[in-house]
């Protein structure tokens, strides 16, 4: 059977090379003309210009959800979890969900989430205390 190596998200952008910028210097993806990724694809987005403004979409809140996600990552630990935020945020990103836990069947869930210029909103999280 086959196996997919990785996936990336497709994202229409407003102003393509505003989005190209942010991934680069925000997210701290490399960037080409196709992709933005991060950690060897462990993160991806393909960046596309929107024929019109109107088409850029970011999803809307699900049931019971306060912040509507277009993409989650996993990081492997709460310290990775915390260092990452610390970076994101000393490279001005639009914090839209604070660092926050809740406990879980397995244990501690910690989260936050960031928006990019399109308003996509990224959240990252970790189901591991260090």
């Amino acid at each position: 059977m086959s196996k997919i190596q990785f996936s990336v998200q497709v994202r229409l952008t407003a102003d393509l090379e505003r989005s190209k910028t942010y991934y680069e210097l925000v997210l701290g993806c490399e960037v080409n003309d196709f992709w933005a990724v991060r950690d060897d694809f462990r993160l991806g987005f393909k960046l596309m210009q929107a024929s019109k403004k109107e088409d850029v979409v970011p999803n809307v809140a699900g049931q019971n959800q306060v912040i509507p996600w277009d993409t989650y990552a996993y990081v492997e630990t709460h310290q990775e979890l915390d260092e990452l935020y610390e970076d994101l945020k000393s490279r001005e990103a639009v914090i839209v969900q604070e660092p926050s836990t809740t406990q879980q069947d397995f244990g501690l869930w910690k989260e936050f989430a960031i928006s990019d210029p399109d308003g996509y909103t990224i959240a990252f999280g970790s189901g591991k205390r260090d």
